[in-house]
C-alpha cells in the first residue's frame, strides 16, 4: 500500500497542481466546487440546518456550500492542520476541526458532504469512517459523495500522474453503495458525472440524460439515515 499523502505539504500548491492535471477539461480552477456544490443544491429539496464537509482540505467547496445553503450552519472538517488554518483564514464564520482522536462533540447534521475523499483512505479504514458519518447524520439527514470514477482511462491517468493522489486507491460505485449500506445508510440516487468541459456550458444539460453511463470522470452517490 503506498504511503498516506500529507497534504500540508501542498497547501502551497494545491490550486496550481490542480489546474496541471486537469488543464485539458478547464482552466478555471474552481469550476470543479461550483460544479458539485450545484449538483448537492439541486439533490437537497427540503431546509438544511446544519452541513459538514468531512475532509474539506483547504475550504475550496465552503463558499460554494455558504451561497447555496446561505441559512445553514456550516463545519468543515480534515486531517491537515495546515490545510485548515487555511480553510479558517478564508471563511471566517465557518467552524473547522481537525478530524483526530479528540474531536468535539458537534451534533447531528441534515447533509454531509464527502468530495473526493474516500479514495485517500485506505481500504481497511474505510468502513469504520462510514459508521462515523452515520452517527454524525440526524435523522433523515442526507450524505453526498463524490468520488472519482475508475472505469474513465482519462481519470486514471490524471489519478496517477498527480503528486497529492499518491496514495490513492479509487472506488468502484458499487463499493461505496456497500460500505453506506453495511453502515445503515439506505441508498437512493447514483449518477455520473463531468462528462462536458465548461466551454460546452450549453450542452451541460445532456448529463443528467447520461446519469447511468460510467463514462463520466467523476461519479456521486446520495444516501439518507432512515433510523
Amino acid at each position: 500500500m503506498n504511503k498516506p499523502v500529507d497534504f500540508d505539504n501542498f497547501t502551497h500548491n494545491y490550486n496550481e497542481l490542480l489546474g496541471e492535471s486537469t488543464r485539458f477539461f478547464t482552466s478555471d480552477e474552481e469550476y470543479f466546487a461550483s460544479y458539485k456544490i450545484d449538483i448537492v443544491h439541486r439533490m437537497i429539496q427540503g431546509p438544511v440546518t446544519r452541513i459538514l464537509e468531512f475532509g474539506c482540505g483547504i475550504g475550496r467547496n465552503i463558499p460554494f456550500l455558504k451561497a447555496a445553503f446561505p441559512n445553514a450552519s456550516i463545519c468543515g472538517s480534515d486531517l491537515a492542520p495546515a490545510s485548515l488554518e487555511i480553510a479558517r483564514n478564508e471563511n471566517k464564520e465557518v467552524d473547522f476541526f481537525l478530524e483526530d482522536n479528540n474531536e468535539p462533540e458537534m451534533g447531528a447534521f441534515d447533509l454531509i458532504v464527502v468530495a473526493g475523499v474516500f479514495h485517500h483512505i485506505p481500504p481497511n479504514l474505510r468502513s469504520d469512517v462510514f459508521n462515523s458519518l452515520y452517527e454524525r447524520l440526524s435523522l433523515n439527514g442526507r450524505i453526498i459523495i463524490f468520488e472519482h470514477n475508475p472505469f474513465n482511462p482519462i481519470t486514471r491517468r490524471i489519478v496517477s500522474n498527480c503528486p497529492y493522489d499518491e496514495d490513492a486507491i479509487l472506488l468502484k460505485p458499487s463499493e461505496v453503495r456497500k460500505h453506506l449500506t453495511k453502515a445503515g445508510f439506505a441508498v437512493e440516487d447514483q449518477s455520473f458525472c463531468l462528462f462536458i468541459p465548461p466551454r460546452f456550458s450549453k450542452f451541460v444539460y445532456i448529463e443528467r440524460l447520461l446519469k447511468w453511463l460510467p463514462l463520466g470522470g467523476q461519479y456521486w452517490i446520495q444516501a439518507y439515515r432512515d433510523k
